[in-house]
């Protein structure tokens, strides 16, 4: 793909001993930004999450070398220290350095910690934003994140701290803004999140839905209420990967997805691999 002069900025160089802090989006390569792209494409070693689809990885460079860095709940997993220290190596070897991350890199993403240890060790860095998937997710599935006839703001939170008192109360906090809630990393914890936004007022009949493996081809969609959304995610066997809207706006998708054109219904295959 080339980009015209004429319509795009010239693009920065990812310099040697630099490290780049960058977005995958949600997980459909077509999603990439252009700057995601050129990224790619500069890089001497990347160092990749595990959400980041396989086909992404081919638009580097042949001699580039690419290391795994994926974080999955439950399963062993690099430190964040041990991440922080082989960027950080990489740079001072005088690479040209991609931190490549699903979703949008400071959005759940550690990018934020990626950032201040690079500080600390005097390595530039750049961040090139991707989409997160908390909005990409609900779009792809037709639930806006906002409408002016159903919610003023929205709330994105990670959902896999929910396990103590402190965490419970802020749940009931959240919850009691009426404003619909974006789950990331859920899942595990989902039964003592409804609970406690139950607690915090939300009606168990508040529209909610579940978005697995978004942009993908084993993408699923669960539409359900606040209060069977935990028992309806364990009935469809729904694993990770997962976005979970909670809130008025979900209750959208029923009289938007009918008009809405999709790959699957034009029988061309999405992301995977």
């Amino acid at each position: 793909m080339n980009f015209p002069p004429e319509i795009f900025p010239e693009f920065p160089e990812l310099a040697s001993g630099h490290v780049w802090l960058v977005g995958a989006g949600p997980g459909d390569p077509r999603l990439l930004t252009v700057m995601a792209i050129h990224a790619l494409r500069s890089a001497d070693t990347i160092v990749h999450d595990a959400l980041v689809d396989p086909r992404i990885l081919r638009l580097a460079r042949e001699d580039a070398e690419i290391h795994f860095a994926g974080k999955r709940g439950g399963r062993p997993s690099p430190q964040q220290r041990d991440i922080n220290e082989l960027i950080i190596a990489e740079a001072k070897r005088g690479r040209r350095v991609l931190r490549l991350k699903g979703g949008d890199p400071f959005v759940f993403g550690r990018g934020g910690e990626e950032a201040y240890a690079l500080v600390s060790a005097g390595i530039p860095f750049r961040v090139v934003p991707g989409i997160t998937s908390g909005l990409a997710a609900p779009a792809l599935a037709g639930i806006p994140a906002t409408t002016r006839e159903t919610n003023h703001a929205v709330i994105l939170a990670a959902g896999h701290r929910a396990d103590d008192a402190t965490a419970a109360r802020s749940w009931e906090a959240l919850a009691a803004t009426g404003q619909p809630i974006i789950l990331y990393m859920a899942l595990a914890q989902l039964p003592e999140i409804t609970a406690a936004c139950l607690r915090g007022g939300l009606a168990p009949g508040t529209p909610a839905a579940v978005i697995s493996h978004a942009s993908s081809e084993d993408e699923r969609i669960v539409e359900t209420c606040l209060a069977d959304l935990a028992a309806d995610v364990a009935a469809h066997g729904i694993t990770s990967p997962a976005v979970i809207v909670i809130g008025a706006n979900a209750a959208l998708r029923a009289v938007l997805a009918p008009g809405m054109v999709t790959d699957a219904m034009l029988g061309k295959p999405t992301a995977k691999p």
